[in-house]
Formats: C-alpha cells, sequence, structure tokens
C-alpha cells in the first residue's frame, strides 16, 4: 500500500449577469416556459450571425482584474466542434488562445495559513441548451430539448492543478462565489444552474512529481456535491492503484443519490474539439482606458470588508467572516447599523441577531437576507429598544416574531402590545419581595453560598412581571435585599 497525493484542478462555469444572452437579444430569465427566450441565433437557424454582448465582454475583465488576471487587448473567438443534442449548431462558441483573462490568483485559508491558488485562465463562451429526461417523478423513456439556456453567456475559469483536498476545493470556490458575487458579475447560484464546477482529479505515490491520470468529474451543481464527488474519487482511484489495476483517462458523472461517480466516456483529448477561429465574429481590441475604466468599477472586495469591520468596528474574526461571507449579508447590516441610534453600541448586538434569530429564520424559510421580511433599519429599531432599556431581551425575541411574520415596525409593536420595560423602582422591589417570600427553597441556597441560585430567583421576577421587568435591576435589588437579610 502507497501513500498517495491527491491533485485537483478545477473547470468553473458562471452565467454572466447579463439581461440578454452573449449572442443575441434573448432574455436570460429563469425559469421561463420552455423554448420562449429564443429566436433564429440562438437556435442556429441558416444565414443567421450572432452579435455580441459588449455587457458580458466587460463582466470578465472585471472578473479577472480582481483576481489579478492579466487582460489580453487582442481577442478573438472560436468554433469547438462536438455533436451533442442540446448543441443546436453543433458547435460551441468559445474562445481557445488567447482568451480575455490569462493568469491570476485567488488565495485560501488552510489549517490558519494562506495559500496561493494560480488561476490558468478565464474565457467567454456560450453555454448549451438542456435535455429533460423525466417530467416531475415520471421517467420518460425519450428526451425533450429546451434551448432557453442556449447562448446565454458563460465565464469559464480554469486553475492550476494546485487544490489538494475536497476541502480545498470547497474553499476555492467558496471564496470565488464571494469574490463574483460582490463584483455582480454572476449571481453564482448553482440551484438555478448559474454556477457549474467540472473538476479533475488525480492521485500520484507522495514525493513523486509526474501528476496521475486524469480523471474529470463533469457538470457538478452543489458545493457539497464537489466535496463529496472529491472525497469519492480520491478512494476510488486508490483502491484501483492499490488491487495492481491501470485508470484511464476519462469522463464520470457524480451520482449524489447513490453517493460514487459512474464512468460517461473516455475524455476527448484537445485536439479532438478541433478549434478554428470562429468566422462571423471577427477578432476586436481592448483599449487601455476601457480597461482602467472598468478597473475602477471594481467595489470593496470581500477580503478588504473583512478586515475594515475588523479594523472600524471591532469585531471578531468569526463576526467578521460572517457578515461579509455574502454581499447582501455585509451590505444589510452596515445599512442597519448606519440606521442605529446607538452606532457604537449597535455593533455586536446587530452582528449577533443577524448571524442568531435572523438567520435561522432565513434558513427555515429557504429565503436569502435581501428578502428578509425584517429591513436592516427596523432591526436597528429594535436593537435600539434593547439599548436604551425600553424593552428586555426577552420581550425583544416576542416583538421579532412579529416583525418577521408581518413585517412590521418594533416601535408600534412595543407601543400597541405594552411591552415596555418596567423599570420603576418601587414596582420591582414589590415583584422582587413577593418572590422571595414564595420561594424559601431557592433563597435559601443563595444564603448558604450557591450565588448561581441567584439566576432561578430572577427568572421567578422575570416571569412574574411577564419578562417586562429590567433584568439588570432585578438582579441588583435582589442581591441587595438577599444579601440585607444575611446582615
Amino acid at each position: 500500500m502507497l501513500n498517495y497525493e491527491t491533485v485537483i484542478g478545477l473547470e468553473v462555469h458562471m452565467q454572466i449577469n447579463t439581461k440578454s444572452k452573449v449572442f443575441c437579444e434573448c432574455s436570460t430569465q429563469f425559469g421561463a416556459e420552455p423554448n420562449t427566450n429564443i429566436c433564429v441565433i440562438c437556435t442556429s437557424q441558416p444565414g443567421t450571425i450572432p452579435i455580441l454582448n459588449k455587457k458580458a465582454v466587460e463582466a470578465i475583465i472585471k472578473t479577472g482584474l480582481a483576481l489579478n488576471s492579466t487582460i489580453n487587448k487582442r481577442s478573438i473567438f472560436a468554433r469547438k466542434q462536438y455533436f451533442y443534442p442540446d448543441i443546436a449548431k453543433n458547435y460551441q462558441i468559445t474562445q481557445s488562445e488567447p482568451p480575455l483573462c490569462s493568469g491570476g490568483k485567488l488565495a485560501i485559508t488552510v489549517d490558519g495559513e494562506e495559500k496561493i491558488i494560480n488561476i490558468t485562465r478565464i474565457h467567454l463562451e456560450e453555454d448549451a441548451g438542456k435535455l429533460v429526461h423525466e417530467i416531475g417523478s415520471r421517467k420518460l423513456d425519450y428526451s425533450l430539448l429546451d434551448l432557453n439556456r442556449a447562448s446565454v453567456g458563460l465565464m469559464e475559469l480554469v486553475t492550476e492543478p494546485e487544490l489538494n483536498s475536497p476541502e480545498e476545493a470547497l474553499k476555492f470556490l467558496t471564496e470565488l462565489k464571494n469574490i463574483v458575487e460582490y463584483l455582480g458579475t454572476s449571481e453564482c447560484s448553482m440551484e438555478e444552474g448559474k454556477m457549474r464546477c467540472d473538476v479533475n482529479v488525480s492521485i500520484r505515490p507522495v514525493n513523486r512529481k509526474e501528476l496521475g491520470t486524469r480523471v474529470e468529474i463533469k457538470n457538478m451543481n452543489s458545493m457539497s456535491g464537489v466535496r463529496d464527488a472529491i472525497a469519492y474519487e480520491i478512494e476510488r482511484q486508490k483502491e484501483v492503484l492499490d488491487a495492481g489495476g491501470k485508470l484511464v483517462q476519462e469522463t464520470r458523472l457524480w451520482k449524489p443519490e447513490e453517493g460514487v461517480t459512474k464512468s460517461m466516456r473516455l475524455k476527448e483529448g484537445t485536439l479532438d474539439y478541433r478549434y478554428f477561429p470562429e468566422p462571423d465574429l471577427v477578432p476586436f481590441d481592448l483599449s487601455d482606458s476601457f480597461i482602467e475604466e472598468l478597473r475602477r468599477q471594481i467595489p470593496e472586495l470581500p477580503k478588504i470588508r473583512r478586515a475594515r469591520f475588523i479594523k472600524d468596528y471591532c469585531l471578531s474574526e468569526y463576526d467578521a467572516d460572517y457578515l461579509t461571507s455574502r454581499k447582501m449579508i455585509a451590505d444589510y447590516y452596515e445599512k442597519a447599523l448606519n440606521a442605529s441610534k446607538y452606532k457604537k453600541m449597535a455593533v455586536k448586538p446587530l452582528a449577533n441577531w443577524i448571524s442568531t434569530e435572523l438567520g435561522a429564520k432565513l434558513n427555515s424559510s429557504k429565503i436569502c437576507i435581501a428578502e428578509s421580511p425584517i429591513s436592516g433599519q427596523n432591526l436597528a429599531k429594535l436593537v435600539s429598544l434593547i439599548l436604551n432599556g425600553t424593552i428586555s431581551g426577552k420581550i425583544a425575541k416576542i416583538v421579532f416574531e412579529e416583525m418577521y411574520a408581518n413585517s412590521s415596525d418594533p416601535e408600534t409593536i412595543v407601543k400597541e402590545r405594552g411591552f415596555t420595560q418596567i423599570s420603576d423602582e418601587s414596582v420591582i422591589i414589590k415583584l422582587c419581595e413577593e418572590v422571595i417570600v414564595a420561594n424559601p427553597k431557592a433563597v435559601a441556597e443563595f444564603k448558604s453560598g450557591k450565588e448561581r441560585a441567584i439566576d432561578a430567583i430572577v427568572g421567578l421576577v422575570m416571569r412574574k412581571s411577564g419578562g417586562q421587568a429590567n433584568p439588570r435591576l432585578v438582579n441588583k435589588i435582589l442581591v441587595e435585599k438577599l444579601k440585607s437579610q444575611n446582615e
């Protein structure tokens, strides 16, 4: 039995965030009725000529600049030849050499240390259509063709074979997705097929320089699927080699329901695609001013925003990582913070409410924070009501539930439901005295030296007040009364 090293390269396809397709004016709308977003160009009718979408070119250049790629000023399109039923013209318009972006780097964190993954290229190409083999639970004995996705613009990013584990691949994809979402160049929704990943996996004995036989796993559309498929494929390849077998270069499919990869076809070499220049799209040149204008449009990226959150807001690394993990979460947080009357005091409480209560609600509702029924401004109001002593944390959770259910204003809820926190000392003294008399056992435990028994007594006072008594004041008065009894 040998010790093996895993070598992984990724090919990531991300749908470019444009309203129309890359070579025609058809909509890129997801979920439309089959074959309704089509025209003579994207269905490849004879005599039609593709027209390049400028926005698609800009999106790829922005992505390349954000990833420190070299932008190739001379751009040429090519035809990639292969027959498949969802490619109406039997070739795909793509880029061979040169791509729009060459090189590039993306940093991931592995065991607390930064690891740089080199990017080979980022290029522009068109998507294929979609074959439908079943409708609902009914499996068809024929296939249906939907060309709505045909000619939708894709950017394909190819990495160097420098990843060494399923976890590293997952971190790379997560960081890439985050950067691209910040840029707005792709929505990267894997559920809608707007981000798909092909993985090249090989293993080799430790300390050997030559790469092992490469196996490609095609078209995975979930982060967990990528991780699980790589993990399975590593073990499969080890078993083949340990048994004295030989691996073949092939394309395999991931079967998530079975937890296995299955052979699809022997892998084609590059020459099998027979690339040649696309005659209907002339080469074009990019000016320095055009590239620099796009560079100026690049927003604050997640790594920089994360560092700013730690420096300016004194957030922990954990909180900053969570809040900047999605642009929409970071935007929501800063909008809420800027709306707060107590900005410095609200920094940590807002982070907690977003990552816990709100995060849990959004997950159970299966919606993103941009669709939250609680606006950032209203969450800031809720936190302010706690900070200024109007309501307790316990009451805040009741208010939060109503806010989430009805998109209500927290100040209105508190006023209409009479939730204002009791801070009148005379009222709280009376409540404390009643609880002390009614609970001699808990009082005796506290007097015997079990100071944590005070928590139970505080809880009884809070319950008696319907959660409206000021908990700090309750604790203070109880301690004073109980200690005075000992004296």
